[in-house]
């Protein structure tokens, strides 16, 4: 990180932190309901989804603030698509678990994941290292994707 500040990094990780413990905050009287549903027998325990979602969520921070920090022309785009694909992702919380929308959340879903495969694109014309740090990102989303179907299907 030479010549590279730090306050872009610690900006968006806590940025995308605090919302997201927002939206947790949000969904959080909707978990009773979600406890009660029918899942997939590889449904994780309840206590490893916030662990996993952090780690996430720091390393799309991080990825973020190196494509922030690059020269590249197409860091704008780049920035749209992570925002994008970020509000995505978090109205994916509220209509799978306040609104129990299961089939649209979904399909929500596929869109997130169409969009973080285009965030890892343009990533990957940046910043390698920063693409990099979203493929657990795009793997922990396609085994949501799997979890959420799951759901669907038996409720």
């Amino acid at each position: 990180m030479k010549g590279k500040s730090l306050k872009p990094f610690i900006v968006s990780v806590i940025s995308i932190l605090v919302i997201s413990g927002l939206i947790g905050w949000i969904t959080s009287g909707s978990m009773a309901a979600y406890e009660a549903v029918q899942k997939s027998s590889l449904t994780p325990p309840s206590f490893v989804f916030p662990i996993v979602w952090t780690i996430l969520y720091v390393l799309m921070g991080i990825g973020a603030a190196m494509i922030y920090q690059s020269d590249s022309p197409k860091k704008k785009t780049a920035l749209r698509i992570f925002i994008i694909q970020l509000l995505i992702n978090y109205t994916w919380s509220i209509l799978f678990f306040n609104l129990q929308l299961y089939g649209l959340a979904f399909f929500w879903l596929l869109l997130l994941w169409a969009l973080i495969i285009a965030m890892i694109v343009w990533f990957w014309s940046i910043n390698q290292k920063a693409a990099l740090l979203q493929i657990p990102y795009l793997i922990w989303v396609t085994f949501a994707g799997y979890l959420a179907f799951v759901v669907w299907m038996l409720n």
